[in-house]
């Protein structure tokens, strides 16, 4: 459908008019008080462009009009054509010096047109809420069938994420001009904003249909487009399990308008998922994390934001994050295993390091586990540390608790899997194995080749002829 130029949408209801019966029959197409009174009706129904073109034929009839100066001249203030509504007055004031009425509309007109630029001063500036306010309180009062100011008032409540009410204030334009550019592309990016990209491309593809070159109109629409595919791409990849290329796919998509919260949350997710599954920890939180800035409540969000914290042995982190997962999604079991999987992680890494303590590896062999004992037992010996008794019988202690376990295969398999291993006073030494004993039990270790005591020393011999007793 092309778009009628603007001369006959403003024509077209003065043509209706002179054609209809009535108009006809009464045989007045020429008579000032019938097209001023026609004139005045049409105002009260605020058809302002079919008043308006009854209005200028009566003053090409009778220019001295004055009555018809004034009322053009409330017509052009409500479209906010100052400048010609001002001559109007003007006119108007000639014929007849001296109204006080018209002197204060005319002071209307001027606060009108001071606000509205006022309010153009104000978007630039990024005052958004100062712009509805010029034009909600001073220029739709004066001139409420002002385009330029419900066109800049859509812009503002677009700037200030107000989605509803810009589709609502266009709405209202599209009422009266179906083919307006401007409102439809204000329409569609309000659409666009609240991810309902069907909607948005449908008035996008509106408006280039009416003029196919609209720059913004095809950015738009393109933008929307060229979006769309590569989040296909991502998912499709994803799915394909070709990750690398999907995280990037992702990540290309966000970098395409990072202004889009309510779409990107989902790409933000997908895109942690995706660095779950490569093993990226850390930036599979950064990415669940902008999610969750967006949207606090995405469950799946949170679940996916403690498996990235187990794979950077952030425990506490993972038992927060999907404790908080169940508690909203109580039924789902594959956020109460991951749960159990992150509670059981941050209990081990509570426990003792038996192999720290003993200064070996997880590989380390039985001989390579005696030999570290053995060293160890004899650097910290207490009667060797007299100046720091206190704190060698605590390494002792330590170090005899750590063999008690690795220097046993059955116990040392049962830790290694992560088996709670309390049960069998192996926390950590303070209420188990005690080389120390009891009652004042004395320890003799005979350095002779040999190596005897009551504390649970293996035997195998340490070098030298020294004896040490300590109870």
């Amino acid at each position: 459908m092309a778009r009628w130029p603007w001369r006959w949408r403003v024509l077209l209801p003065l043509l209706l008019l002179h054609s209809s019966p009535v108009f006809a029959q009464e045989g007045q197409d020429n008579d000032p008080s019938t097209l001023f009174k026609r004139a005045s009706e049409m105002m009260n129904l605020r058809k302002y462009d079919g008043s308006l073109g009854l209005l200028n034929a009566v003053l090409e009839v009778d220019p001295n009009h004055s009555e018809a100066y004034r009322q053009r001249a409330s017509v052009l203030r409500h479209k906010c054509r100052y400048k010609e509504a001002e001559g109007d007055y003007s006119k108007y004031l000639e014929l007849k010096p001296g109204s006080s009425s018209v002197e204060k509309e005319l002071s209307q007109l001027l606060q009108a047109q001071n606000a509205l630029e006022s309010a153009y001063g104000q978007f630039e500036s990024h005052d958004f809420s100062k712009v509805l306010e010029y034009i909600n309180k001073i220029v739709l009062v004066f001139s409420p069938d002002c385009l330029k100011a419900k066109l800049l008032k859509a812009k503002a409540l677009l700037a200030l994420e107000d989605y509803s009410s810009v589709i609502s204030e266009t709405g209202f334009i599209l009422k009266e001009d179906e083919d307006n550019l401007d409102a439809l592309l204000l329409r569609g990016r309000a659409y666009y904003y609240l991810a309902d990209h069907d909607v948005a491309s449908r008035h996008y593809q509106k408006g280039l249909r009416l003029d196919p070159e609209h720059s913004e109109l095809k950015k738009a629409y393109f933008g929307l487009k060229n979006l769309l595919k590569k989040t296909k791409s991502a998912e499709d990849n994803a799915a394909k399990g070709k990750l690398r290329v999907s995280a990037e796919d992702y990540k290309a998509a966000l970098a395409m308008d990072p202004d889009h919260t309510s779409y990107n949350v989902h790409l933000y997710l997908g895109l942690c998922k995706v660095l779950v599954k490569l093993g990226r920890g850390k930036e599979a939180i950064s990415s669940c994390t902008e999610a969750l800035n967006i949207d606090g409540e995405l469950v799946d969000a949170l679940t996916q934001r403690g498996e990235a914290k187990l794979l950077t042995e952030d425990w506490e982190g993972a038992v927060q994050d999907l404790k908080e997962a169940s508690q909203k999604s109580p039924q789902d079991m594959g956020i109460r295993e991951a749960l159990m999987r992150a509670e059981k992680q941050l209990k081990l890494s509570k426990r003792k390091d038996w192999y720290k303590i003993l200064g070996i590896s997880k590989t380390a062999s039985a001989a390579d586990i005696k030999r570290a004992y053995k060293k160890l037992a004899l650097q910290w010996h207490p009667d060797k540390n007299v100046d720091n008794r206190e704190e060698a019988e605590n390494m002792f202690r330590e170090i005899a608790a750590a063999y008690e376990v690795l220097g046993d295969e059955d116990k040392r398999v049962r830790y290694d899997r992560g088996e709670d291993l309390d049960e069998m006073n192996m926390g950590g030494g303070g209420g188990g194995f005690n080389p120390f004993g009891g009652g004042g039990q004395q320890y003799t270790f005979h350095y002779d080749g040999g190596f005897h005591g009551g504390g649970g020393f293996p035997g195998g011999g340490f070098p030298g002829g020294f004896q040490f007793n300590f109870g």
